[in-house]
């Protein structure tokens, strides 16, 4: 195999390697330090469990990157791959920084609130700081680009995706495997397309992300033995948010008008599922973000399935849905 398939499955590998050999370790440094979720309203669980997952992929991903970023320097890459993945980084340097210093922020944030029960505005003051941060990096949604307003519109625009994508994500970690596997499958859709079109980087970050969300599956479906946490679910939204934003979707080389819809393909799931609940619970009359046990998840096992088998099916309702995106993304639509 060459480049760049060597390199997408050496992204993957290592994501889940990294996570995988990592989460251990970190799940005993929860327990002594007491980040663990305690049994009680609305929980699947009796003992407590710790909240490693997130910290675990954000291991996956960092690790594979820095020993990259050391075989880069070392010149142990073939020259061909070097060359296209340095015109890579000339490109969105940038942007990959801002990226990583966001998904840092994601996973602190989470980290406090699994920590100390966040309020509210705090947690959505620096969920805000670290979407218009990835924004002002030039990771933007361009609509309307002849528009006198269009930067703004780019930047209010983009901030309300990150901030969409990364709530939905979040209220669907309700049941062992369904944020992370949710997380692996649009992960690898994004990279699909991102390889498509011909770019390395952005397909590599993914299928980085994809692999170290898999890494953590293990420990979480079907039984759990960690949690994501709100470090990770936090963490997976904000990385399927901001992926959905780096591929170029409609192009020269796949000028079909609805490749745009893409993104929305690949998270037709979480934000259905948050449209619904918050639909039900303003029928309700109750606030929007007041949790209760509407979710899709919720439904089916309330429709005779078992836990696994509910986050089976929405897995492969969003395979398919992730599969749709592949087809328009890649100019097949």
């Amino acid at each position: 195999m060459t480049f760049p398939g060597t390199a997408y499955l050496l992204a993957t590998l290592a994501g889940a390697l990294a996570t995988f050999a990592s989460l251990p370790l970190w799940r005993a440094w929860c327990v002594r330090t007491g980040l663990v979720d305690d049994p009680g309203h609305r929980k699947i669980h009796d003992t407590p469990v710790p909240l490693a997952g997130g910290l675990a992929v954000l291991t996956g991903l960092l690790v594979p990157l820095i020993l990259g970023a050391v075989a880069l320097q070392l010149g142990v890459l073939p020259a061909a791959a070097v060359e296209k993945i340095t015109y890579g980084f000339d490109k969105r340097g940038l942007q990959l920084a801002a990226i990583l210093v966001g998904a840092l922020g994601m996973v602190l944030l989470g980290w406090l609130d699994d920590k100390h029960e966040l309020r509210a505005g705090p947690k959505f003051a620096s969920q805000l700081g670290i979407a218009l941060l990835v924004a002002l990096a030039g990771v933007r949604i361009k609509l309307f680009p002849h528009h006198p307003l269009s930067p703004l519109l780019s930047y209010g625009v983009t901030v309300l995706w990150i901030l969409t994508v990364v709530s939905a994500v979040n209220i669907m970690d309700n049941m062992n495997g369904l944020c992370a596997g949710l997380g692996v499958i649009g992960a690898a859709a994004f990279g699909g397309i991102a390889a498509g079109q011909g770019q390395y980087l952005v397909a590599s970050l993914a299928l980085l992300a994809a692999g170290a969300l898999a890494g953590f599956l293990p420990y979480n479906y079907p039984k759990a033995s960690a949690f994501l946490g709100d470090s990770g679910s936090h963490l997976t939204g904000y990385l399927l948010a901001v992926l959905a934003i780096l591929p170029h979707f409609y192009t020269a080389a796949n000028p079909h008008p609805l490749a745009v819809l893409a993104p929305l393909l690949v998270l037709a799931v979480p934000l259905g599922d948050m449209g619904c609940v918050m639909w039900i619970r303003w029928r309700a009359g109750r606030p929007v973000w007041e949790g209760d046990t509407n979710h899709l998840s919720h439904r089916l096992v309330r429709a005779g399935l078992s836990k696994p088998k509910a986050v089976a099916v929405i897995w492969a309702v969003h395979a398919l849905a992730a599969l749709a995106a592949l087809w328009l993304g890649t100019g097949r639509g």
